[in-house]
């Protein structure tokens, strides 16, 4: 899939989006791959292939530090992240209008940041554009339509009990469902599944779609 470099992906906005170009299809794919309808079946990401460097198994240190993710975790993150959005129902409030874009915010790694701008650059979701910024630990980001929060427990919990205007929640964190997110990322098997909160995304007001349920590593309804 050819995307265009970090810089080049599009420009920012006075609020801090970068504003990427539109005219994808919903599906991630390979070069000269045929593109899946949107209202196909939720496709895990393919994995990477042999010889690539390995998924990160996520563990932490004797001092409790994540180890550094190897790029094919984050790409495959990314991948999942905007396949997240076409299988996902915002309220209409979510939108000013039936042009407005999907709003992604990235908190705790620039490196996603970057890896989720190469992802959705040229490529759109239910015919909206996607605008993507990067976000700082204790700020307040306003509304967005997806954040991700990277990082381990201590910097997530915080971030997300912040992020009062976020509405898909995803993290990678040992306890993120406890700390709100409606979606968090574990690596089972070296490879890259997804526990989802339906309470969590009730509480947000979106419904995730059954297809992305059926899917996930584990779904949980009511108290851990």
């Amino acid at each position: 899939m050819a995307v265009a470099p970090f810089t080049q992906a599009g420009r920012f906005d006075r609020r801090g989006f970068l504003r990427v170009a539109i005219g994808g299809a919903l599906a991630v794919r390979a070069a000269g791959a045929a593109a899946a309808p949107e209202s196909s079946a939720f496709q895990m990401p393919a994995p990477e292939p042999e010889g690539a460097e390995p998924v990160s198994a996520g563990r932490t240190s004797a001092t409790g530090a994540l180890p550094a993710q190897s790029g094919a975790e984050r790409r495959v993150k990314a991948a999942f992240l905007y396949k997240f959005l076409g299988y996902t129902e915002f309220p209409p409030a979510a939108f000013s209008d039936a042009n407005s874009p999907l709003l992604l915010g990235v908190a705790g790694s620039e490196e996603m940041l970057a890896e989720l701008v190469r992802t959705v650059a040229g490529r759109t979701v239910q015919g909206r554009p996607i605008a993507v910024k990067s976000v700082r630990e204790g700020d307040n980001p306003g509304m967005l339509h997806l954040l991700f929060v990277a990082g381990d427990s201590t910097h997530a919990a915080r971030t997300l009990r912040a992020a009062t205007g976020a509405m898909l929640l995803v993290s990678e964190c040992e306890e993120g469902l406890q700390y709100g997110s409606v979606i968090n990322f574990k690596v089972v098997d070296e490879r890259v599944r997804f526990d989802v909160s339906l309470d969590a995304a009730e509480k947000n007001n979106v419904r995730l779609s059954s297809r992305l349920l059926n899917v996930a590593n584990h779904v949980q309804k009511g108290n851990i």
